[in-house]
């Protein structure tokens, strides 16, 4: 059983959310997770957003991490693109100074990398865009650890540069035999209903396993665990979940 869990939650992709001086559903997610994973503009967000998002968890004692994409609003970065590794490294570098420039406006810090969509998955096994990836991290100066799915071989990369590599598990999406998510084109890929989410979480944080799709039990080993923020019932699911792993005698915490 793991005593402690993050739980982080991709925001400031939604214009709506964050209108001054109204609440929106992502407001509300951040009362329950422990990590905000903040979109730096290439899949959504921009300099508004990012800044509110940083000012609203810096209130809560929330940690900030950059959530960087590929260069594809027009598809919210869940479209792969085979760019060259010299022009990734660059828009992630890109990506993680503007939510810096957010972040010290808001009076916080980024904490940490986590990439988004389609480059979350890609770099599971592409090793030149992990490479691409985890250099950016590195030249953007300093160490900030790298978030990934458990063997994904941007962890490898993180490590071998001397960042530390957090691993993931993801409440609301399905789970295939070997350990990689369903795509979301595919049946299984979301879990909404709040009982199934909550009974997952706890299989994966106190017992170390998940049940993939095919009925296969994945073994399980993560430091911080993900919400999205456009799942269905997101609010719900995530304050399910928080509580449910209070209840399970686990602390919730940021892992930095």
């Amino acid at each position: 059983m793991r005593g402690r869990i993050d739980l982080n939650c991709d925001l400031g992709e939604g214009l709506d959310d964050w209108v001054p001086g109204v609440p929106g559903p992502e407001s509300v997610l951040l009362d329950a997770v422990t990590s905000a994973n903040v979109a730096c503009g290439f899949h959504a967000g921009d300099e508004r957003i990012m800044t509110a998002v940083c000012r609203a968890a810096a209130a809560r004692g929330v940690a900030v991490g950059a959530q960087v994409s590929y260069r594809d609003r027009e598809h919210f970065g869940r479209r792969f693109l085979d760019v060259p590794a010299g022009v990734l490294h660059a828009d992630v570098a890109e990506q993680v100074a503007a939510l810096r420039r957010a972040a010290r406006e808001a009076g916080t810090t980024v904490a940490y990398v986590k990439p988004h969509g389609a480059l979350y998955n890609a770099v599971v096994t592409h090793e030149q865009q992990a490479a691409a990836v985890v250099d950016a991290v590195v030249a953007s100066g300093g160490d900030l650890p790298v978030v990934g799915l458990p063997g994904a071989v941007v962890l490898d990369v993180a490590r071998d540069r001397g960042l530390r590599a957090v691993t993931e598990a993801f409440a609301d999406r399905g789970y295939r035999a070997d350990g990689t998510l369903v795509p979301r084109s595919e049946e299984g890929a979301l879990v909404v209903d709040a009982a199934a989410v909550v009974a997952r979480v706890l299989d994966m944080v106190v017992r170390g396993h998940v049940v993939a799709v095919d009925g296969t039990v994945v073994a399980v080993e993560a430091e911080s665990v993900c919400v999205h923020s456009d799942t269905p019932g997101a609010t719900v699911l995530a304050a399910a979940v928080r509580e449910a792993l209070a209840g399970a005698g686990v602390v919730v915490q940021p892992f930095v």
